[in-house]
């Protein structure tokens, strides 16, 4: 079975008050969780604590069935679990975080918000991608992925010069654009 169906299958049992899936998501993410607060001025109730916290977070988001986890679990609850130790310890005037480190702490919902939207930009982007044909997606691809010179990718196209390479990487960079931005227009 899949990584990504396994934590699927993980996600459903918690939302039907499955005792397997809560205990083998327990299993996998309580120590991480754990030494995470030992080692940031916390004890061993406070790691159960907040990891107990994080796994309400995750039972009630997997509840909703608009829910739709876009990345592994043990970084959600990680990173919910790092926000309400980091906010406790504020509480509790033991952790004086710099306003600079204050305003990077982003509320989870919205790094995953973010995250979803990167997803599916990067999904209209791979499709643009496909549709825009040859030579442009290897020229592309050459430049943008395998980062080759545009000397090195005159040579392998059988353009003249570097600028005539240049010159064509710019036109096809335009029609993915287009290719893009009209993709994107559609999904709104």
């Amino acid at each position: 079975m899949r990584a990504e169906d396994t934590e699927k299958v993980l996600l459903e049992g918690l939302a039907r008050n499955d005792h397997r899936a809560s205990s083998t998501i327990y299993k996998e993410n309580y120590g991480l969780i754990q030494a995470f607060i030992l080692q940031n001025n916390g004890t061993y109730d406070d790691a159960k604590d907040v990891f107990q916290e994080a796994m309400l977070v995750l039972y009630e988001k997997s509840k909703n069935p608009n829910f739709f986890l876009t990345c592994q679990i043990k970084t959600f609850v990680y990173s919910v679990s790092r926000r309400i130790w980091l906010k406790r310890l504020q509480q509790n005037h033991r952790y004086a975080a710099p306003n600079e480190l204050l305003e990077e702490t982003v509320a989870v919902d919205d790094e995953i918000e973010e995250k979803e939207q990167l997803d599916r930009d990067f999904l209209l982007m791979d499709t643009a991608m496909k549709s825009i044909g040859e030579p442009c997606r290897s020229l592309l691809e050459a430049y943008y992925i395998q980062k080759k010179h545009m000397v090195d990718i005159a040579a392998d196209f059988g353009y003249t010069n570097a600028d005539n390479a240049k010159n064509q990487k710019y036109k096809c960079l335009m029609r993915l654009k287009k290719l893009f931005f009209a993709q994107y227009k559609q999904n709104e």
